[in-house]
């Protein structure tokens, strides 16, 4: 995707509605920290807590989701990165942006690259242990391309499968991610994934 790590990289911080580096003051001190907003210099200072609660949702995750393309560092690292760490500090924030979310999901998908596949499908798993039953009603639209790569089982031919060990096997991922959909989706979320993947069986012992 020529250009898009630069506009992940570029546009992040300069959100038109609220821009980051306008705020003031840009940081203020805890004790021996500093706490300062996320992809700023100082936040990679030490004794720095980063705000990334702070952050416009709406308008950054969407640009790290767009980044599930990359394939060349730094780029790919900084949108892996930003996608995880968003999640994880996001909480309620995140369920109002997923939208905005599934065409980047299945533009990475569909570039059938292997390394950009397990990556994406690591994604999935984090965002649906986020937003829960907020993504179900989004399964239609992700589950018909996991299921083109479902049987994906890479061997190296002599009785190992090294791949597993790094987690980049793409028909064990998509396996996992399947249950995490499962399980994090509610009392409908089983009907739903067969009505996509018919050979899906549930993980939940009832």
């Amino acid at each position: 995707m020529d250009g898009g790590g630069d506009k992940v990289m570029k546009k992040v911080g300069s959100s038109p509605s609220k821009s980051i580096g306008d705020r003031s003051p840009q940081h203020e001190k805890t004790g021996n920290q500093q706490i300062c907003d996320g992809f700023t210099v100082r936040a990679m200072m030490k004794n720095t807590v980063v705000q990334l609660e702070e952050l416009d949702y709406l308008y950054c995750l969407p640009l790290f989701f767009e980044g599930l393309c990359e394939m060349t560092f730094p780029c790919d690292f900084f949108a892996r990165q930003g996608i995880h760490d968003m999640l994880e500090h996001g909480g309620n924030k995140v369920i109002p942006v997923i939208p905005r979310l599934i065409t980047p999901i299945k533009n990475a998908l569909s570039l059938r690259n292997r390394q950009v596949i397990c990556i994406t499908l690591k994604v999935l798993q984090h965002l649906v242990g986020t937003v829960g039953e907020a993504l179900v009603p989004y399964y239609q639209q992700i589950l018909p391309v996991l299921n083109i790569f479902k049987n994906m089982n890479v061997n190296s031919g002599d009785g190992i499968d090294y791949s597993q060990q790094k987690r980049e096997n793409i028909g064990d991922l998509i396996q996992e991610t399947l249950e995490a959909f499962e399980r994090y989706g509610g009392e409908t979320a089983c009907r739903r994934i067969k009505l996509m993947i018919p050979t899906y069986q549930s993980c939940i012992t009832y």
